[in-house]
């Protein structure tokens, strides 16, 4: 089964002739004509487009293909949240109707340089404000996993796709963990990269001092490829920052003796739950097995996290969806005066879980309360940025829970958005600090399910966190462990 492959195993298939891209192509529309209907991470997707794509690659492979376009032949399918030149762009939402992009971000064009065959729309969150993929207009994802259990969110569907097969790797976008999140529930690697590494040009913004495109894929090697090719500098966005690209999977050396890991005794919080603190602390045990230093350090502001956070994103969220009036483009309900036209088209196109995160935001930076909330909430990021970078004088890396507990049930958080937000408790001071982290397979709960303890066999994610521009190190860290413990090869049992 070809779309069971990595990046790098395909690739190899690939150069050796022994496979076409038509086939991997062809192989991965199977799997989603089986398996989409129970897991729904696609919107939609273009089959003709994507095996045209594939014919193209096949004839430039017979020709011995080009070492530089190190995605060539792969199938890669993107959140609904990134420009594809003519292709539909909805952001999981209704407002934006029947739009169709006029162009490709700046991540999409580096995979078709890479050779990739981008193919489907993958459904999300509305505008990625959501931990669970239950907030879209096009219905909800379910974890391959137990399909009675969210994929979190908001790129439920990207990694849904990896979990079931559906695609060999996959794009997402993480504004307070959106990409960590869901790679843990759902049993596969995500990576979100340094705030600048990657640019945000074509990505439509939700926060953006927060958002960042990043990787999902079945292993490591795969994130690093991945990383490597959708990394650099543009122009085109202004918050890009002009650092070299170094060769990411060079650094997968296996060795990380010496290496010291920060553990944080605010992150093991009451709420953990024991069999995922269980899974964390074995991981820990094994990374002092390969030589590791497991140093115990503080992150004193991390309480603050989840309050500012959810200030400052839902202030930034309500004015980049200010533009979404219902007169521009998009979806339009008309009214008798410009004001009724936006109020009906922004109240009949926006769900309810975006109207909360805009009348909070709204809230938030109005007069009387700007300073006491927004220009507060930014005071005490910068004291989360300075608690990172004081304990990266000490840790190479720190290692976390990327989640307080797998997978929930479909329907379980959502008349309390509260607990739903507290689903991103260790992953969103991340994309405060502005650093980079990645979330890979540790465990499973539920590993001898019996009649006292009837949970399904669910993954479980191991969160590391690296120094600004530190995604060398925390790969290689990543891939020491991978390659020591056998978690990633586990499939979802809808797929098996």
């Amino acid at each position: 089964m070809l779309n069971q492959l990595t990046i790098s195993a395909l690739t190899a298939k690939l150069a050796k002739r022994e496979v076409s891209a038509r086939e991997a192509v062809q192989s991965c529309l199977d799997q989603i004509a089986c398996v989409d209907k129970k897991i729904h991470a696609f919107i939609s997707y273009n089959a003709d487009d994507a095996l045209a794509q594939a014919a193209a690659a096949d004839q430039e492979l017979a020709k011995g293909g080009s070492t530089a376009r190190r995605l060539l032949g792969i199938p890669v399918a993107v959140k609904d949240v990134l420009a594809v030149k003519n292709q539909p762009l909805n952001c999981g939402s209704k407002i934006l109707g029947k739009f169709v992009s006029p162009y490709d971000a700046t991540v999409v064009e580096k995979l078709k340089a890479a050779g990739a065959i981008v193919f489907g729309r993958l459904n999300m969150d509305e505008f990625a404000m959501g931990s669970s993929t239950e907030n879209s207009a096009f219905g909800t994802t379910r974890n391959p996993w137990d399909t009675t259990r969210i994929p979190g969110g908001s790129s439920g569907g990207s990694a849904a796709a990896v979990a079931a097969d559906e695609a060999i790797a996959t794009l997402g976008s993480d504004t307070g963990g959106s990409i960590r999140q869901p790679a843990a529930l759902c049993g596969c690697v995500g990576l979100k990269p340094t705030y600048g590494r990657v640019s945000r040009y074509g990505l439509v913004a939700f926060a953006s001092s927060l958002d960042q495109i990043g990787p999902l894929t079945k292993d490591i090697r795969d994130a690093a490829t991945m990383l490597g090719v959708i990394s650099g500098h543009d122009l085109r966005d202004s918050t890009s920052v002009p650092q070299p690209v170094p060769d990411y999977a060079a650094s997968l050396t296996g060795d990380i003796k010496g290496l010291k890991l920060g553990l944080p005794k605010e992150y093991m919080i009451g709420g953990l739950d024991p069999e995922v603190k269980a899974a964390v602390d074995a991981a820990v045990r094994q990374f002092e097995k390969l030589g590791a230093e497991i140093v115990e350090i503080s992150l004193p502001h991390t309480d603050y996290g989840v309050s500012v956070y959810y200030i400052i994103a839902t202030a930034e969220a309500s004015a980049n969806l200010a533009r979404f009036d219902g007169i521009r483009y998009g979806a339009r309900v008309d009214g008798a005066d410009p004001t009724e036209l936006y109020r009906r088209t922004r109240g009949a196109g926006f769900g309810a879980e975006v109207k909360r995160r805009i009348i909070l935001g709204t809230y938030v930076l109005s007069s009387g309360y700007y300073d006491a909330y927004y220009l507060r909430a930014q005071k005490v990021r910068t004291l989360i940025r300075n608690d990172f970078l004081q304990a990266f004088e000490k840790v190479d890396a720190i290692v976390t829970p990327t989640s307080p507990t797998a997978a929930f049930k479909i329907g379980e958080k959502s008349d309390d958005p509260l607990q739903m937000y507290l689903s991103d408790i260790f992953t969103i001071s991340c994309n405060l600090a502005g650093i980079c982290g990645i979330s890979l397979p540790c465990g499973f709960t539920g590993s001898q399910p019996s009649t006292l303890n009837p949970q399904p066999r669910l993954p479980i994610g191991l969160q590391l966190l690296g120094k600004p521009f530190g995604e060398e190190t925390l790969l290689k860290i990543a891939h020491a462990y991978e390659q020591n413990t056998l978690w990633h090869k586990e499939r979802a049992a809808t797929v098996i």
